[in-house]
């Protein structure tokens, strides 16, 4: 698992304040073009000269100046490469923002939320974090121009209102050739003009991630602890489609919703066939999912026949589906048409179990908090 966000071995004084900084390793860049970027010394060769700031490990690099803005880090940051974008702050941490070796980026624009899920992997916080859709404009314009793929996350995102379409403008202008893909939980765009306001963007690959947890409302709501949600979800999702805006569905399989999703593909396929994509996916073991382990915790195993049940259902109605989340072992072989790698990379590890298996290249593997504090017990290595 790769360290995102941690100490630096030293920082000088000067550097106080938060900084947001583009990284190169490329020591015959132009002149004109270095002092708008950290020089990243990955040998132990002399740097060279003209760059805003320098990024070393472990000790200061040979030829530089003393007046240099110099920070050193550790060995848990020897991923960071060419292009890649990090926020220094003045208590002396590194965050990672942007991986330009990676296809899983993602901006994170609030810790708040109005919904309060069982499972949430970011749990909420009732705090003033504005800051972080500001550091997301500055990230956009430090993000090479020529990325694939980026995702928006919060929290959730759309209670910046105004503020979250401006930031999706922005992205258009500086981004115009990187597909979105927004995490929402879809409620705010039950309002009718703030669905107008997103669809006029006008962005020409952008799609809204939502969840629908259940056909029966009372228990989407019980999952996302919120009354009325999934009656406001739903709406959003219809506001978004009839402004031809793509939007996915997303289901996280657990102890309470596994029961009921093949219930749960019939009722997108009969009210929510126009979506552009359904996503099944497993559990992650962080965040609030480890405090209520008792009510989510069920081996992907024991829900094997209600997934092969739910993606038949899709598929038959021409929905394209995809399984995200499960090692390849623990789903049916009539599901492998719509199983996804998906984990992120920087959170993506294998079982020891895993070690002979020959689909290893075919798996998505565990997430890295699942290594850690628990998986099933029904791995089983393809030998053959």
């Amino acid at each position: 698992m790769l360290t995102l966000s941690g100490r630096v071995i030293w920082m000088e004084k000067r550097t106080a304040q938060r900084q947001i900084l583009s990284l190169s390793t490329n020591r015959t860049l132009a002149a004109p073009l270095r002092g708008g970027k950290a020089f990243l010394a990955k040998d132990s060769g002399r740097v060279p000269a003209g760059f805003s700031h320098y990024l070393a490990f472990n000790s200061r690099p040979e030829g530089l100046r003393e007046e240099t803005p110099c920070t050193l880090l550790g060995d848990e940051f020897a991923y960071l490469d060419d292009g890649d974008v990090i926020a220094l702050s003045g208590d002396g941490r590194l965050r990672s923002l942007y991986r330009a070796s990676s296809n899983h980026n993602s901006l994170l624009l609030t810790e708040r939320c109005n919904n309060y899920c069982l499972m949430c992997s970011q749990p909420p916080k009732r705090v003033d974090d504005s800051w972080l859709l500001e550091e997301a404009k500055e990230t956009v314009r430090l993000i090479p121009r020529e990325t694939r793929n980026l995702g928006i996350t919060g929290g959730e995102p759309t209670l910046y209102g105004d503020g979250f379409i401006a930031l999706l403008r922005h992205i258009k202008n500086w981004l115009p050739h990187t597909s979105l893909h927004i995490l929402s939980n879809g409620r705010t765009f039950a309002d009718p003009q703030f669905a107008a306001k997103y669809a006029a963007i006008g962005h020409p690959d952008m799609m809204v991630g939502i969840p629908v947890y259940s056909a029966d409302p009372s228990r989407h709501d019980y999952v996302v602890h919120a009354k009325g949600a999934f009656d406001e979800t739903i709406r959003g999702i219809l506001n978004l489609k009839r402004l031809n805006q793509k939007v996915e569905i997303r289901v996280v399989l657990h102890k309470q919703t596994c029961e009921g999703l093949p219930e749960l593909a019939e009722y997108i396929a009969r009210n929510l066939l126009f979506v552009d994509h359904v996503a099944l996916m497993a559990l992650e073991m962080t965040g609030f999912t480890r405090a209520n382990l008792d009510a989510l915790w069920i081996d992907p195993i024991e829900y094997k026949s209600e997934l092969s049940k739910a993606v038949q259902i899709l598929r038959s109605y021409g929905l394209k589906t995809s399984v995200y989340n499960h090692p390849l072992c623990l789903v049916n072989r009539d599901v492998e048409p719509s199983y996804v790698r998906s984990i992120s990379d920087w959170k993506n590890e294998y079982a020891t179990e895993c070690g002979p298996c020959v689909r290893k290249s075919d798996c998505g593997g565990f997430f890295s908090s699942g290594i850690q504090h628990g998986y099933s017990k029904s791995i089983q290595p393809f030998l053959t």
